[in-house]
């Protein structure tokens, strides 16, 4: 069971700083108060490994935070913990105000394309309650598509200013998505990184049960592990994912000026370098990302 603030060295403007306080987002979301417990430590907290309590604590937030009345996904989704897809976003906001004189750019003006946009559509939520940007997202599974048009579509605030694409090409990443005399400002991106089904499960066994080696037909540990396909693993997972995306990009060069993505596994960045060096980009740059124990790093590049 997870501490209730594993939240320490998040980005200065994230919300998400100071503890949960799970009363007053009880009152925003009630049902809520059927989840929260008290941990070993005697806080209040919720069971962080049960899919549906995190559901419904990421629907308080998003109702508190960020206005967002109507949010919901289906079961066999990824659900996000909101702090961390937070801190992707205003450090994504601290590059573009490089090139704003030190000041943040909000507004419609700007235009991110998500690539991988999910169910749960929420760095488009987040970007946008935030700063006001404009977003289009990307998604290849087709229920998932159907559920972010419909989170968007029912949430006034976002009807207008995101819009959600499906890929039909599952070999794409931007072709048919970034579409002929459009600019973006930035590309940001949550690759899959695992590069098998089988791998992800071994990664949800050891992460609920602390088992090294576990059969991954054990019911527990299989109604634990939440998220579809391709927003998990793809053919070569991570690595082969982003050597990808680093090849298309060359191809909209002159569309969008910074293109980013998540990059789990350290041990990827110098390769991926390495093709970012091969197809000749003007600039490079990696940053960290921490929340608690987990590190994370955004890559960023630009033609």
């Amino acid at each position: 069971m997870a501490d209730a603030n594993p939240k320490k060295k998040l980005h200065p403007r994230n919300r998400h700083l100071d503890n949960y306080n799970f009363e007053e987002l009880s009152k925003v979301e009630p049902s809520l108060k059927d989840f929260v417990i008290e941990n070993a430590y005697n806080v209040k907290s919720i069971d962080f490994n049960n899919p549906d309590a995190v559901k419904t604590l990421n629907k308080a937030l998003l109702k508190k935070y960020y206005h967002i009345q109507h949010w919901d996904i289906p079961k066999e989704n990824l659900c996000p913990p909101i702090p961390g897809r937070a801190d992707y976003i205003h450090y994504i906001a601290d590059v573009l105000a490089r090139d704003n004189n030190g000041e943040i750019p909000k507004g419609g003006n700007i235009h991110i394309l998500d690539i991988g946009v999910g169910a749960n559509c929420i760095y488009p939520i987040i970007g946008h309650q935030e700063y006001g940007w404009s977003f289009v997202g990307s998604e290849i599974i087709k229920s998932a598509y159907k559920n972010a048009i419909e989170i968007t579509r029912t949430n006034m605030s976002l009807k207008k200013s995101i819009q959600i694409r499906l890929q039909n090409n599952p070999k794409a990443i931007f072709k048919d998505i970034i579409l002929p005399g459009e600019k973006y400002d930035v590309v940001i991106c949550n690759p899959p990184f695992f590069s098998s089904q089988t791998e992800a499960l071994q990664q949800s066994i050891r992460k609920t049960t602390g088992i090294k080696e576990a059969k991954i037909d054990e019911k527990p540990v299989t109604q634990a592990f939440s998220g579809q396909g391709s927003e998990l693993w793809c053919d070569g997972g991570e690595k082969a994912f982003l050597s990808r995306m680093i090849f298309e990009s060359q191809f909209h060069k002159d569309q969008v000026k910074w293109f980013t993505t998540l990059v789990a596994h350290r041990e990827d960045i110098r390769f991926l370098q390495h093709k970012l060096k091969k197809i000749n980009v003007k600039e490079t740059e990696v940053i960290r990302m921490e929340q608690g124990n987990k590190v994370s790093r955004i890559l960023l590049w630009r033609f």
